[in-house]
């Protein structure tokens, strides 16, 4: 059995990739002509079409809970493996990361991140990094929408825990923006460092939404609180033994 997931996996992962590039080169022309809503329309069609395909092709099912964000918000996200990007993606209408800068130069991500509004981030620069990114958040040609960051800064192994960046408060104080947390247990089957894709029912779980204005310090606590609780909950519902 377990040999037959393996293989039912890398056939998943080769056509993500294949369709990837599929995606990215027919809807260029589109998303060149209609601009950012254009873009996307292609980026979310290709989220969908691998959360359908995770479906029946390893049996990863997908669900959304709490109130799925549509307004201008800053969504601090949990961030386990490639596929919360993918299903927080294709939920929202009008979405846009913060990213590491390297994403830029990589073919078919890097053209959408561009066109749909993404911040790049030098992670290696700490406080040039921050102000970088508060300043291309604010800029006029991508307003509106949902920004996402991830809040501890990079993807973290499901079940592990690792400190949360001062990104995600400087974000929530610059822009002036509500904030709503995403909690996820998508690393329990789709770990982040590895081939085999485990069935079973990821979920990304928006939490109440968090009115602008709190004190930066008192913020970032309640993110991280909220946060690692849900995901904890998430991922002990899935079978992970957490602690």
């Amino acid at each position: 059995m377990i040999v037959w997931q393996y293989i039912r996996s890398v056939l998943f992962i080769a056509q993500m990739y294949v369709m990837l590039a599929v995606y990215a080169i027919v809807g260029l022309p589109y998303a060149l002509i209609g601009g950012r809503s254009a873009a996307i329309h292609v980026c979310r069609g290709y989220c969908k079409w691998v959360c359908w395909t995770a479906g029946w092709m390893v049996g990863i099912k997908t669900e959304y809970r709490g109130e799925i964000p549509t307004g201008d918000v800053l969504i601090a996200a949990k961030h386990q493996s490639f596929f919360d990007i993918l299903m927080i993606y294709a939920a929202i209408p009008r979405g846009k990361f913060i990213m590491k800068k390297e994403l830029v130069w990589t073919p078919f991500v890097g053209w959408y991140a561009w066109m749909i509004g993404c911040v790049p981030v030098d992670r290696g620069k700490r406080g040039a990094a921050i102000k970088g990114m508060l300043e291309q958040a604010k800029d006029a040609r991508f307003a509106g929408g949902q920004l996402v960051i991830f809040a501890q800064g990079t993807r973290v192994a499901a079940g592990a825990k690792k400190p949360y960046k001062i990104g995600a408060g400087a974000l929530y104080n610059e822009l002036g923006l509500p904030c709503v947390p995403a909690a996820t247990n998508v690393g329990v089957f789709w770990p982040r460092h590895a081939v085999l894709r485990k069935p079973g029912l990821a979920v990304v779980e928006f939490l109440p939404q968090i009115a602008p204005g709190m004190a930066m310090g008192e913020y970032m606590k309640v993110i991280e609180a909220q946060i690692e609780t849900a995901s904890d909950k998430l991922m002990a519902e899935a079978g992970l033994k957490i602690g």
